[in-house]
């Protein structure tokens, strides 16, 4: 699967983005998505995941609230819309694929990633 990631740009704090990410292929479906990200100088961590079928949601303990991760099925789209936005949730985000059906919630179980997209939030 090929994942393009899209909508990341500047925002003030306390504004919102919604992040989108297309993947082709004819089997989105069945794979585990994420988003992750990176700020510069620091490794990239994880944002949110979502089941295949979309039911079942996670969160980086610290963006409950903020964050949500949703996904389209039919459309091969994957969504995240931030909220609330803080200087600190720059970095560049990055959606990932993972071809199982348990979620996960480390990079290296993810085998799909995008190209990222930035996000800048300023103060």
């Amino acid at each position: 699967v090929q994942l393009q990631a899209s909508g990341g740009g500047f925002v003030q704090a306390g504004g919102s983005l919604r992040l989108s990410c297309a993947a082709s292929g004819r089997t989105f479906s069945s794979y585990v998505m994420g988003w992750f990200r990176q700020a510069p100088g620091k490794e990239r961590e994880f944002v949110a995941a979502i089941t295949t079928s979309g039911g079942t949601t996670y969160y980086a303990d610290s963006l409950k609230g903020r964050f949500t991760i949703s996904r389209d099925n039919a459309k091969n789209m994957l969504y995240l819309q931030m909220n609330s936005l803080k200087p600190e949730d720059t970095a560049v985000y990055y959606c990932a694929a993972r071809p199982r059906t348990i979620v996960a919630v480390i990079t290296d179980m993810y085998e799909y990633w995008g190209q990222g997209t930035l996000v800048t939030v300023s103060s």
